[in-house]
């Protein structure tokens, strides 16, 4: 079991629950980005430098990630690629990505990014708030206890 962080734009507060879980739990985590990372030196945490461009990081997360594994993504068709591995997929506001969910979140992220793209809406996400950490650190804590009683 390992868990996967899609790094680029994971908030400093999901990398430090995440950090505080691998050394209580002993479980392995790798960071992947585009860019370099300064992350505690750990035999259970590595870093993935990818070449920059457009989903490189989602791509290389998705070959390597594997059924039994945690990811943690904002990147809405990257955790539909994960799910269908097996993979239990989380965003970093605490939202646990389902077979029952993700076609849904898909088909949403997909009619937003054409509102977006014709001009009718613009902007992005609320920022990461203390609400959205409280929410990730239950549902991280969830999963990831259950991934390790297995």
């Amino acid at each position: 079991m390992r868990i996967w962080i899609d790094a680029d734009a994971c908030p400093g507060a999901v990398k430090e629950i995440v950090l505080r879980a691998v050394q209580r739990l002993q479980v392995p985590v790798v960071f992947v980005a585009n860019a370099p990372l300064n992350l505690p030196r750990s035999p259970l945490i590595s870093t993935v430098q990818v070449g920059k461009g457009l989903d490189v990081a989602d791509l290389h997360i998705a070959e390597q990630a594997e059924k039994g594994d945690l990811a943690v993504t904002h990147d809405i068709p990257l955790a539909a690629a994960l799910v269908k591995k097996g993979v239990v997929t989380m965003d970093p506001r605490g939202e646990l990505f389902t077979e029952e969910s993700i076609d849904e979140r898909l088909s949403v992220r997909d009619f937003m990014q054409e509102l977006r793209e014709s001009g009718v809406m613009s902007g992005g996400p609320k920022s990461f708030g203390p609400q959205d950490k409280q929410r990730f650190a239950a549902t991280f804590d969830r999963e990831i206890g259950r991934l390790v009683r297995r």
